[in-house]
């Protein structure tokens, strides 16, 4: 992976972090004031929006690391693994907040049922996002067995000679 490439994508990770920070900051803040109105703060939908974020903010940590463990050129390692599973992880996550975002606005799609389809169709795309980084995971698992492979051949091939 080129430098470019690795500064570009650092540059989105930080952009994406910083601002699913500072929205989470705000909605605590509003969370924490009471609104004029004498209406309760502390609704289902701002919840599920902080713990969509926080799903956010996991994958993109552990995007950081990857990108970390490429550039070191220790990606193909056991350790590499625990980043992989944190990404799917929150990958599930988001697609288990969006099934309750689904959920909370149902009952206000009464008249147009389309629209609860279509957001569980959404769901349903983002696990299958989740699956296609497992098969990731799984092609990462090859590589990693490989590597140990070439690796015991190289020694054997030393001994040899």
């Amino acid at each position: 992976m080129g430098k470019l490439t690795v500064h570009a994508l650092r540059a989105v990770l930080v952009v994406v972090l910083a601002g699913t920070v500072f929205v989470q900051a705000m909605m605590v803040w509003a969370l924490a004031t009471k609104p004029d109105d004498g209406s309760l703060p502390l609704t289902p939908l701002r919840v599920i929006t902080i713990l969509g974020m926080v799903s956010v903010q996991v994958a993109l940590v552990c995007v950081w690391r990857l990108v970390t463990m490429v550039r070191r050129g220790t990606v193909f390692s056991h350790a590499a693994f625990r980043y992989v599973d944190g990404v799917i992880g929150a990958i599930v996550a988001a697609a288990l907040v969006w099934f309750a975002v689904t959920v909370i606005n149902a009952p206000g799609q009464r008249d147009d049922p389309g629209v609860t389809l279509i957001m569980g169709g959404v769901g349903v795309a983002i696990l299958g996002v989740a699956l296609i980084v497992l098969v990731l995971r799984m092609l990462l698992a090859q590589a990693v067995a490989r590597d140990g492979e070439a690796a015991q051949l190289r020694a054997e091939l030393d001994e040899v000679i």
